[in-house]
């Protein structure tokens, strides 16, 4: 029995020597001192040695298990020792190489252009408001004087999801349902996403947009033009002139078109204007009564005007960008030219 036990200290001193990482020393563990270990197999070998010789042999088996655990700890700390080492070579920093620079984001253009509008308004006392973006027919059409059948449904190719449900194709809406819960005085901008079935260089299916609506006692035209007349000057340049052509929308009368003169030629005439020295930046006008009435706003007391704008074409305007889908593509290229905005 002490020649097995010899031959197992031998076998376990010369096979931990050869180890050479720390997942080979856990075998060459469980193969000697486990569980079912060849040190636990002598131990299990007691009961064939007569009673008066266990005690020694239970000594000498105790001395080799000592034995081999500093065997194991010795080469433990080798290879713990020679693993460090390899880490440290390979988590070497090569100081001649060139600074890793974090690159920061930046605002989108249209978030840009956005919080400008609603700077600008908010200092005229406007505050913005937000609505739902699938709406019912009752509150994109009829309750803005649009009724089933009427031709301006024409003039938006809206996208339905059932006979009375949609995307809604501007944020007036959101005025409806501001109407219908406060009383005026009102002042408010209503802005967000909206959806309309066109897609090209200046026209997108999903587009951006902030209306803005005020009512209340004497609102006259000269209040509505003396506003935008202002926010142009301090959207685009001091120097910009506006200018109101007459048009039609079911939800005001009177309604006008305004333009203002080329932010990037000064009104000389350009390829962003088309050589007319004017681009054309919302629809405005005084809030019709009907509208007011479908929102039981007493006529004979107040009045008031409304006027919406598209975010991305100022945008386009603003920054003479001449295609809006670079606005959706993403373009990292495109995109951080705006850093500096």
């Amino acid at each position: 029995m002490e020649g097995k036990l010899k031959q197992l200290i031998s076998d376990a001193e010369s096979g931990i020597g050869l180890a050479i990482d720390s997942k080979e020393l856990d075998k060459l563990k469980i193969e000697y001192i486990g569980k079912n270990g060849r040190l636990t197999a002598l131990l299990k070998g007691l009961k064939d040695i007569p009673a008066q010789k266990r005690p020694v042999f239970g000594k000498l088996v105790n001395d080799a298990r000592i034995k081999i655990e500093q065997f194991f700890s010795i080469k433990e700390n080798q290879i713990k020792q020679r693993e460090k080492q390899i880490r440290i070579q390979s988590e070497t920093v090569d100081i001649t190489l060139p600074g890793k620079k974090n690159k920061l984001g930046t605002m989108h253009p249209i978030n840009i252009i956005k919080e400008q509008i609603l700077d600008i308004f908010s200092g005229f006392g406007f505050k913005a408001c937000d609505g739902p973006e699938i709406e019912t027919d009752y509150y994109n059409f009829q309750a803005l004087n649009i009724p089933v059948g009427h031709p301006a449904r024409d003039m938006q190719d809206t996208f339905y999801i059932t006979e009375n449900i949609l995307l809604r194709a501007h944020t007036s809406p959101t005025q409806v349902h501001v109407m219908e819960q406060e009383k005026p005085p009102i002042r408010i901008l209503s802005y967000g996403k909206v959806y309309r079935s066109d897609d090209d260089a200046t026209h997108s299916p999903m587009f951006h947009q902030i209306e803005g609506l005020a009512i209340d006692k004497k609102i006259t035209l000269c209040d509505l033009k003396g506003l935008l007349d202002a926010f142009a000057k301090q959207m685009f340049s001091t120097k910009t002139k506006t200018r109101f052509r007459p048009s039609y929308f079911p939800f005001t009368e009177p309604s006008v078109e305004v333009d203002v003169s080329c932010a990037m030629c000064g009104g000389s005439g350009c390829r962003l204007c088309k050589g007319t020295g004017w681009i054309e930046i919302l629809g405005a006008g005084m809030v019709n009564h009907r509208v007011l009435e479908n929102c039981n706003i007493d006529t004979s007391r107040y009045s008031g005007f409304a006027f919406g704008l598209g975010i991305e074409r100022i945008t386009l305007i603003k920054y003479g960008i001449p295609d809006i889908r670079l606005l959706f593509e993403n373009d990292t290229r495109f995109l951080k030219q705006f850093n500096k905005w």
